[in-house]
């Protein structure tokens, strides 16, 4: 693999084309090529292309690409050829929508403990994890090796669990509170703020009428 810096695009991309190959394998397609990549995910074969450069040499000029190798090399890039253990904190709405998804496992993101604060929660299952209080939240951690951490609580609270989950030993956190949270360097920190997205998407059908 090259040592260039990889556009976070290109990235996103690598997501979605692995998707794709996804679905493409479940109908027994054997090989794909580029155009037919580009058109199923919306974007140039020039692009897909591009992207797949980043990572080496894939396919076969004048053939395509075999869709099972190229998925697992997707995936691997991806890091995704193994399992990450994830732990969530805050059972609310999102909270409860985020640990019932199946679409993180499948695609390898196994969620191994749950946290939250209200005594009527704690002690309940979801999907086989029961949710512990979280004052148990470094230790579990810690004895899980967990890698991952999704927090889906109040602002107030954000930083302390994001703390806490440093603190427990966790490499990246997804962060769905609206506050900017402080972090070692080392740790990988995504923010995903909804209303901050709503908003992009107005501003770009605004900038249509213009």
């Amino acid at each position: 693999m090259k040592t260039l810096k990889i556009p976070e695009a290109t990235i996103i991309r690598l997501s979605v084309y692995s998707r794709y190959l996804t679905e493409v394998d479940r109908k027994g397609i054997v090989t794909i090529s580029s155009g037919e990549i580009a058109e199923g995910v919306g974007v140039s074969p020039a692009q897909v292309r591009k992207d797949l450069a980043y990572f080496g040499e894939f396919g076969t000029r004048g053939v395509g690409y075999n869709v099972k190798d190229l998925r697992r090399h997707i995936l691997k890039i991806l890091g995704l050829s193994v399992d990450w253990s994830v732990t969530l904190v805050g059972l609310g709405n999102l909270g409860l929508a985020l640990s019932t998804y199946k679409g993180f496992r499948e695609r390898g993101f196994i969620i191994t403990s749950i946290f939250d604060n209200d005594p009527e929660k704690v002690g309940t299952k979801i999907n086989g994890v029961e949710v512990l209080p979280l004052e148990n939240l470094v230790e579990v951690v810690k004895q899980n090796r967990t890698q991952i951490g999704i927090i889906t609580v109040p602002s107030a609270a954000a930083q302390d669990i994001a703390d806490m989950m440093v603190k427990a030993g966790v490499q990246a956190i997804l962060n769905f509170a609206p506050v900017v949270l402080n972090v070692p360097a080392e740790i990988e920190l995504r923010n995903v703020d909804l209303a901050v997205n709503l908003e992009v998407l107005t501003f770009n059908i605004g900038a249509q009428r213009f």
